[in-house]
Protein backbone atom coordinates (compact mmCIF):
# COMPACT_ATOMS: atom_id res chain seq x y z
CA UNK A 1 0.00 0.00 0.00
CA UNK A 2 0.95 3.76 -0.89
CA UNK A 3 -0.46 6.45 0.53
CA UNK A 4 0.51 10.63 0.26
CA UNK A 5 -2.54 11.79 1.39
CA UNK A 6 -2.28 15.50 0.54
CA UNK A 7 -0.86 14.38 -2.98
CA UNK A 8 -3.94 12.43 -3.05
CA UNK A 9 -2.21 9.23 -4.11
CA UNK A 10 -3.73 6.23 -2.77
CA UNK A 11 -3.42 3.08 -4.20
CA UNK A 12 -3.93 -0.41 -2.50
CA UNK A 13 -2.33 -3.76 -4.80
CA UNK A 14 -4.63 -5.66 -6.07
CA UNK A 15 -7.48 -4.39 -5.38
CA UNK A 16 -10.39 -3.82 -8.46
CA UNK A 17 -13.83 -3.09 -8.61
CA UNK A 18 -13.61 -6.19 -10.51
CA UNK A 19 -13.73 -8.37 -7.79
CA UNK A 20 -18.06 -7.88 -7.37
CA UNK A 21 -19.34 -11.31 -5.67
CA UNK A 22 -22.96 -10.58 -4.18
CA UNK A 23 -24.58 -14.39 -3.60
CA UNK A 24 -28.08 -14.62 -5.12
CA UNK A 25 -28.92 -10.78 -4.78
CA UNK A 26 -31.12 -8.58 -7.51
CA UNK A 27 -34.32 -11.15 -8.01
CA UNK A 28 -36.43 -10.27 -4.88
CA UNK A 29 -39.03 -7.50 -4.45
CA UNK A 30 -37.91 -4.31 -3.76
CA UNK A 31 -37.34 -3.87 0.25
CA UNK A 32 -38.99 -0.73 2.72
CA UNK A 33 -36.82 2.56 2.38
CA UNK A 34 -34.63 2.12 6.15
CA UNK A 35 -34.13 4.62 8.75
CA UNK A 36 -36.42 7.00 10.18
CA UNK A 37 -36.33 10.70 8.23
CA UNK A 38 -35.88 8.78 5.36
CA UNK A 39 -39.64 8.49 4.23
CA UNK A 40 -40.70 6.19 1.30
CA UNK A 41 -40.21 7.30 -2.64
CA UNK A 42 -38.58 10.48 -2.18
CA UNK A 43 -36.20 11.25 -3.98
CA UNK A 44 -37.20 9.14 -6.96
CA UNK A 45 -38.92 11.75 -9.59
CA UNK A 46 -37.19 11.47 -13.21
CA UNK A 47 -35.64 14.62 -13.91
CA UNK A 48 -38.25 16.40 -16.41
CA UNK A 49 -36.78 16.37 -20.08
CA UNK A 50 -35.85 19.71 -21.44
CA UNK A 51 -33.95 20.66 -24.27
CA UNK A 52 -32.05 23.86 -22.54
CA UNK A 53 -31.68 23.79 -18.97
CA UNK A 54 -30.06 27.03 -16.85
CA UNK A 55 -28.04 25.25 -14.50
CA UNK A 56 -27.61 28.64 -12.10
CA UNK A 57 -31.53 29.67 -12.30
CA UNK A 58 -32.48 25.61 -11.36
CA UNK A 59 -29.64 24.61 -9.20
CA UNK A 60 -30.27 23.93 -5.52
CA UNK A 61 -28.95 21.10 -3.30
CA UNK A 62 -29.67 20.10 0.21
CA UNK A 63 -26.42 18.33 1.92
CA UNK A 64 -28.53 17.63 4.78
CA UNK A 65 -31.28 15.52 2.94
CA UNK A 66 -29.91 12.26 1.05
CA UNK A 67 -32.69 12.13 -0.57
CA UNK A 68 -33.35 14.17 -3.23
CA UNK A 69 -36.51 15.38 -1.81
CA UNK A 70 -34.95 18.78 -0.55
CA UNK A 71 -32.87 19.76 -3.82
CA UNK A 72 -33.79 20.94 -7.06
CA UNK A 73 -31.22 19.08 -9.41
CA UNK A 74 -31.93 19.17 -13.16
CA UNK A 75 -30.04 17.42 -15.41
CA UNK A 76 -28.11 18.92 -18.25
CA UNK A 77 -28.94 17.82 -21.62
CA UNK A 78 -26.14 15.29 -22.26
CA UNK A 79 -24.54 14.90 -26.13
CA UNK A 80 -24.80 10.98 -27.05
CA UNK A 81 -21.53 9.87 -28.38
CA UNK A 82 -21.80 6.82 -30.08
CA UNK A 83 -21.01 3.67 -28.40
CA UNK A 84 -17.57 1.75 -28.27
CA UNK A 85 -18.32 -1.22 -29.53
CA UNK A 86 -16.47 -4.46 -28.42
CA UNK A 87 -16.52 -8.45 -28.70
CA UNK A 88 -18.46 -8.66 -25.24
CA UNK A 89 -19.52 -4.89 -24.58
CA UNK A 90 -19.83 -1.68 -25.87
CA UNK A 91 -19.00 1.51 -24.03
CA UNK A 92 -20.27 4.95 -23.79
CA UNK A 93 -18.58 7.58 -21.57
CA UNK A 94 -21.39 10.95 -21.09
CA UNK A 95 -20.39 13.83 -19.60
CA UNK A 96 -23.02 14.68 -17.11
CA UNK A 97 -24.03 17.68 -14.79
CA UNK A 98 -26.40 18.83 -12.79
CA UNK A 99 -24.69 21.14 -10.35
CA UNK A 100 -23.14 24.36 -11.21
CA UNK A 101 -18.79 23.73 -12.00
CA UNK A 102 -18.93 19.90 -11.82
CA UNK A 103 -19.23 17.82 -14.80
CA UNK A 104 -18.03 14.44 -14.86
CA UNK A 105 -17.55 11.30 -16.97
CA UNK A 106 -19.87 8.76 -16.87
CA UNK A 107 -18.91 5.21 -18.18
CA UNK A 108 -21.99 3.07 -19.28
CA UNK A 109 -20.94 -0.78 -20.10
CA UNK A 110 -23.36 -2.79 -21.47
CA UNK A 111 -22.48 -6.53 -22.53
CA UNK A 112 -23.18 -7.36 -26.18
CA UNK A 113 -26.51 -9.43 -27.05
CA UNK A 114 -28.09 -8.62 -23.24
CA UNK A 115 -31.39 -7.04 -23.65
CA UNK A 116 -32.22 -4.91 -20.55
CA UNK A 117 -29.66 -6.22 -18.31
CA UNK A 118 -28.96 -5.87 -14.74
CA UNK A 119 -27.07 -2.54 -13.50
CA UNK A 120 -24.43 -2.45 -11.17
CA UNK A 121 -22.88 1.12 -9.98
CA UNK A 122 -19.05 0.98 -9.59
CA UNK A 123 -17.63 3.73 -6.77
CA UNK A 124 -13.84 3.24 -5.74
CA UNK A 125 -12.51 5.27 -2.67
CA UNK A 126 -10.89 8.61 -2.53
CA UNK A 127 -8.86 9.59 -4.72
CA UNK A 128 -9.54 7.10 -7.26
CA UNK A 129 -9.76 8.04 -11.06
CA UNK A 130 -11.78 6.70 -13.67
CA UNK A 131 -9.38 5.24 -16.51
CA UNK A 132 -10.32 1.89 -14.86
CA UNK A 133 -12.72 2.02 -17.03
CA UNK A 134 -10.74 2.67 -20.35
CA UNK A 135 -9.30 -0.62 -19.38
CA UNK A 136 -10.93 -3.02 -21.93
CA UNK A 137 -9.55 -6.48 -20.13
CA UNK A 138 -11.19 -4.34 -17.25
CA UNK A 139 -14.96 -3.31 -18.50
CA UNK A 140 -14.91 -7.17 -20.10
CA UNK A 141 -14.68 -8.73 -16.73
CA UNK A 142 -17.45 -6.62 -15.22
CA UNK A 143 -20.01 -7.08 -18.22
CA UNK A 144 -18.67 -10.68 -19.07
CA UNK A 145 -22.16 -12.60 -17.00
CA UNK A 146 -24.33 -10.35 -18.36
CA UNK A 147 -24.37 -7.52 -16.33
CA UNK A 148 -24.36 -3.86 -16.90
CA UNK A 149 -21.71 -1.33 -14.91
CA UNK A 150 -21.52 2.35 -14.54
CA UNK A 151 -18.68 3.63 -13.20
CA UNK A 152 -17.97 7.14 -11.81
CA UNK A 153 -15.95 9.05 -8.99
CA UNK A 154 -16.94 10.78 -6.35
CA UNK A 155 -17.20 14.63 -5.91
CA UNK A 156 -14.14 15.93 -4.74
CA UNK A 157 -11.89 12.99 -6.50
CA UNK A 158 -10.14 12.98 -9.69
CA UNK A 159 -11.20 15.27 -12.27
CA UNK A 160 -13.78 16.55 -9.98
CA UNK A 161 -11.41 18.55 -7.79
CA UNK A 162 -9.83 20.48 -10.41
CA UNK A 163 -12.16 23.08 -10.17
CA UNK A 164 -11.87 23.62 -6.13
CA UNK A 165 -9.41 25.13 -3.77
CA UNK A 166 -6.53 22.70 -3.03
CA UNK A 167 -7.71 23.55 0.89
CA UNK A 168 -11.11 22.26 -0.20
CA UNK A 169 -10.78 18.47 -0.81
CA UNK A 170 -12.50 15.57 0.29
CA UNK A 171 -12.15 15.31 3.67
CA UNK A 172 -12.46 19.22 4.51
CA UNK A 173 -15.64 18.80 2.56
CA UNK A 174 -16.90 15.29 3.82
CA UNK A 175 -20.36 16.24 4.23
CA UNK A 176 -20.47 17.61 1.13
CA UNK A 177 -18.54 14.74 -0.44
CA UNK A 178 -20.59 11.86 1.23
CA UNK A 179 -23.96 13.56 0.51
CA UNK A 180 -23.62 15.16 -2.60
CA UNK A 181 -22.35 11.65 -3.91
CA UNK A 182 -25.27 9.86 -2.37
CA UNK A 183 -26.85 12.28 -4.84
CA UNK A 184 -25.05 11.82 -7.79
CA UNK A 185 -26.21 7.76 -7.21
CA UNK A 186 -29.89 9.09 -7.27
CA UNK A 187 -29.34 11.14 -9.89
CA UNK A 188 -27.62 8.56 -12.47
CA UNK A 189 -30.21 6.18 -11.46
CA UNK A 190 -33.06 8.54 -12.64
CA UNK A 191 -31.07 9.11 -15.83
CA UNK A 192 -30.82 5.61 -16.27
CA UNK A 193 -34.47 5.18 -15.51
CA UNK A 194 -34.79 7.16 -18.14
CA UNK A 195 -32.93 6.00 -21.01
CA UNK A 196 -34.79 2.27 -20.47
CA UNK A 197 -31.89 0.48 -21.12
CA UNK A 198 -31.71 -1.14 -18.38
CA UNK A 199 -33.57 -3.89 -15.58
CA UNK A 200 -34.03 -1.36 -13.10
CA UNK A 201 -35.64 -3.52 -10.88
CA UNK A 202 -32.50 -5.20 -10.00
CA UNK A 203 -30.04 -2.65 -9.13
CA UNK A 204 -26.60 -3.31 -6.98
CA UNK A 205 -23.86 -1.06 -5.95
CA UNK A 206 -20.23 -2.34 -4.88
CA UNK A 207 -18.42 0.45 -3.36
CA UNK A 208 -14.69 0.44 -1.65
CA UNK A 209 -13.49 2.72 0.91
CA UNK A 210 -15.43 5.83 0.67
CA UNK A 211 -17.10 4.21 -2.12
CA UNK A 212 -18.63 1.97 0.45
CA UNK A 213 -19.57 4.49 2.82
CA UNK A 214 -21.53 6.16 0.27
CA UNK A 215 -22.60 3.06 -1.37
CA UNK A 216 -24.67 2.40 2.32
CA UNK A 217 -25.55 6.26 2.59
CA UNK A 218 -27.62 5.90 -1.19
CA UNK A 219 -28.76 2.17 -0.27
CA UNK A 220 -30.86 3.83 2.94
CA UNK A 221 -31.56 7.02 0.66
CA UNK A 222 -32.84 5.26 -2.56
CA UNK A 223 -34.66 1.45 -2.10
CA UNK A 224 -34.15 0.75 -6.12
CA UNK A 225 -31.00 -0.68 -4.95
CA UNK A 226 -31.10 -4.27 -4.02
CA UNK A 227 -27.69 -5.27 -2.91
CA UNK A 228 -24.49 -3.53 -1.47
CA UNK A 229 -21.18 -4.90 -1.67
CA UNK A 230 -18.91 -3.39 0.59
CA UNK A 231 -15.34 -3.42 1.23
CA UNK A 232 -13.67 -1.55 4.16
CA UNK A 233 -16.16 1.15 4.31
CA UNK A 234 -14.41 4.82 5.89
CA UNK A 235 -16.52 5.26 9.47
CA UNK A 236 -16.49 5.72 13.04
CA UNK A 237 -15.55 9.30 12.54
CA UNK A 238 -14.32 9.98 15.70
CA UNK A 239 -11.83 6.89 15.41
CA UNK A 240 -11.10 7.40 11.77
CA UNK A 241 -10.28 11.03 11.73
CA UNK A 242 -7.88 10.37 14.86
CA UNK A 243 -5.64 7.47 12.97
CA UNK A 244 -6.11 7.06 9.32
CA UNK A 245 -3.30 7.81 7.41
CA UNK A 246 -5.14 8.84 4.67
CA UNK A 247 -5.92 12.36 6.74
CA UNK A 248 -2.39 14.01 6.86
CA UNK A 249 -0.87 14.81 10.37
CA UNK A 250 -0.78 18.72 9.00
CA UNK A 251 -4.29 18.91 9.01
CA UNK A 252 -5.96 16.30 11.18
CA UNK A 253 -6.19 18.60 14.19
CA UNK A 254 -8.79 20.59 12.06
CA UNK A 255 -11.00 17.00 11.44
CA UNK A 256 -10.51 16.16 15.43
CA UNK A 257 -12.30 18.92 16.51
CA UNK A 258 -15.99 18.52 18.42
CA UNK A 259 -17.71 20.56 15.69
CA UNK A 260 -16.13 19.01 12.77
CA UNK A 261 -17.40 15.70 14.06
CA UNK A 262 -20.77 17.03 14.99
CA UNK A 263 -21.15 17.65 11.49
CA UNK A 264 -20.37 14.71 9.75
CA UNK A 265 -21.69 12.28 12.98
CA UNK A 266 -25.15 12.09 11.40
CA UNK A 267 -23.49 10.13 8.01
CA UNK A 268 -21.76 7.75 9.72
CA UNK A 269 -21.96 3.91 8.62
CA UNK A 270 -22.33 2.76 12.24
CA UNK A 271 -25.44 4.61 12.18
CA UNK A 272 -26.61 3.67 9.19
CA UNK A 273 -25.89 0.03 8.62
CA UNK A 274 -28.23 -1.65 11.13
CA UNK A 275 -30.79 0.33 10.07
CA UNK A 276 -30.40 -0.85 6.28
CA UNK A 277 -33.31 -2.66 4.55
CA UNK A 278 -30.97 -3.11 1.38
CA UNK A 279 -32.62 -6.94 0.76
CA UNK A 280 -28.74 -8.14 0.31
CA UNK A 281 -25.63 -6.85 2.17
CA UNK A 282 -21.90 -7.95 1.91
CA UNK A 283 -19.67 -6.78 3.68
CA UNK A 284 -15.75 -7.16 3.03
CA UNK A 285 -13.40 -6.49 5.59
CA UNK A 286 -9.51 -6.46 4.48
CA UNK A 287 -7.13 -6.82 7.51
CA UNK A 288 -4.29 -5.29 5.80
CA UNK A 289 -5.85 -1.72 4.60
CA UNK A 290 -4.67 0.78 6.40
CA UNK A 291 -6.89 3.63 5.52
CA UNK A 292 -9.19 2.45 8.57
CA UNK A 293 -8.41 1.53 11.81
CA UNK A 294 -8.45 -1.41 13.57
CA UNK A 295 -10.54 -0.73 15.88
CA UNK A 296 -13.03 1.05 13.47
CA UNK A 297 -13.15 -1.78 11.48
CA UNK A 298 -14.01 -4.21 14.63
CA UNK A 299 -17.15 -1.69 14.67
CA UNK A 300 -18.43 -1.90 11.46
CA UNK A 301 -18.44 -5.86 11.81
CA UNK A 302 -20.80 -5.13 14.99
CA UNK A 303 -22.89 -2.77 13.34
CA UNK A 304 -23.61 -4.44 10.02
CA UNK A 305 -26.80 -5.72 9.81
CA UNK A 306 -28.70 -8.76 10.34
CA UNK A 307 -28.58 -10.12 6.55
CA UNK A 308 -25.38 -8.96 5.80
CA UNK A 309 -22.58 -12.27 4.65
CA UNK A 310 -19.40 -11.03 6.07
CA UNK A 311 -15.73 -11.98 4.83
CA UNK A 312 -12.64 -11.44 6.51
CA UNK A 313 -9.92 -10.85 4.06
CA UNK A 314 -6.11 -10.44 4.40
CA UNK A 315 -4.78 -8.31 1.68
CA UNK A 316 -1.20 -10.02 0.18
CA UNK A 317 1.57 -7.98 -0.64
CA UNK A 318 1.48 -8.64 -4.45
CA UNK A 319 -2.01 -9.41 -5.71
CA UNK A 320 -5.17 -9.91 -4.41
CA UNK A 321 -7.45 -12.35 -7.23
CA UNK A 322 -11.06 -12.59 -6.56
CA UNK A 323 -13.84 -14.05 -8.93
CA UNK A 324 -16.88 -12.04 -10.00
CA UNK A 325 -19.88 -13.90 -9.11
CA UNK A 326 -22.43 -14.05 -12.08
CA UNK A 327 -24.91 -15.80 -10.08
CA UNK A 328 -25.31 -12.87 -7.72
CA UNK A 329 -27.39 -10.94 -10.00
CA UNK A 330 -29.47 -13.45 -11.15
CA UNK A 331 -32.85 -13.33 -10.60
Amino acid sequence: MSLQSRGRTFAVKGITLASLAFGSMLGVAAGQLAPAGVPPGRGLKSPPASPRIDLNAYYHEDFADLTLAGSNLQVRPVAEPEAEKHEQFTRRRLSVQWRGGDPFDLYILKPVGVERPPLIVYLGSFPSETRRFMDDGFCTRLTQSGFAAVGFVSMSTGDRFQNRPMKEWFISQLRESLVGTTHDVQMILNLLTARNEFDMSRVGMFGYGSGATIAILAASADPRIKAIDLVDPWGDWPEWMAKSPVVPDSERANFVKPEFLQDVASLDPLFWLPRLKTPHVRLQLIKSDMATPEAARLKMETAAPRNAVMEHMTLPSCTLQRTPAASSFSG
